[in-house]
């Protein structure tokens, strides 16, 4: 996922949070989508978008043109019309980022815990159904660990446990959690119980992370701070400091 793509996340983020019992717009709905899939699959050609989104083509024309005259999207050049995310997007979600301050909190923080432990730290949301990262201090050892920015992380991982463990279990579910799975409800359990995550080799053998969540007001989880390492540097015996080093950190975040 490039940074207009990224871009696009916080733009997400920013819209996400209102909820209203009035009946959404479809036509703006379908616009949303269109924007989302193009900043997945930029740049994209209409035929390969209508199959991703699952609509009539002449419809999503119509969109597309629409987004274009609105500065929205751009051909990309070459002999097929193929369609691209403009700087648009970009600018509205750096004033929407702006406004939350939540990268700009973070990232002090992040820094602090990589200073304190030697590796990476990563900043990961939870957005339209998955856990994206959005940023990462990567640790300064030449062999590290950690996601890129855009990455959409496992269900299994550090982050995705730290958010799940605050999250109902349907709100789970639809991220894919493995509700059904007993192991995974004690994991959930043991992260709400202490106050942090913890993923030992379960999603890659070679890195294990501890991650915590930052919640809201309502303490509702709206990101997850993670430390992410090679597994020969983070053993066991090291577990619980820096769970505590990442739950205090997190603290300091949420509001």
């Amino acid at each position: 996922m490039d940074h207009m793509a990224i871009c696009y996340i916080y733009l997400r983020l920013s819209l996400g949070g209102t909820r209203m019992a009035v009946k959404p717009l479809q036509s703006l709905a379908r616009a949303l989508a269109a924007i989302d899939a193009i900043a997945e699959h930029q740049p994209v050609g209409l035929s390969a978008l209508a199959r991703a989104l699952d609509e009539d083509k002449s419809a999503l024309q119509r969109v597309l043109v629409t987004l274009h005259a609105a500065g929205w999207i751009r051909p990309a050049g070459g002999e097929l019309t193929r369609w691209e995310l403009t700087s648009h997007p970009a600018v509205v979600a750096t004033k929407a980022q702006r406004g939350s301050g939540i990268l700009d909190r973070a990232r002090l923080a992040m820094d602090q815990l990589r200073e304190a432990t030697g590796e990476s730290v990563v900043l990961a949301v939870p957005d339209a159904g998955q856990i994206i990262t959005l940023d990462v201090v990567e640790s300064r050892h030449l062999v590290r660990s950690a996601p890129h920015r855009g990455m959409v992380l496992p269900d299994g991982g550090a982050a995705a446990l730290a958010i799940f463990s605050r999250l109902p279990l349907e709100e789970v579910q639809s991220y894919g959690g493995a509700v059904d799975d007993p192991s995974f409800l004690d994991e959930l359990a043991r992260t709400r119980t202490r106050g942090w995550s913890l993923n030992a080799g379960a999603v890659s053998a070679a890195a294990t992370s501890i991650g915590a969540a930052l919640l809201d007001p309502g303490g509702r989880p709206v990101a997850a701070l993670v430390v992410s390492a090679p597994t020969e540097r983070l053993p066991r015996t090291k577990y619980a400091a820096i769970g505590a080093l990442v739950h205090a950190a997190s603290l300091s975040l949420s509001s």
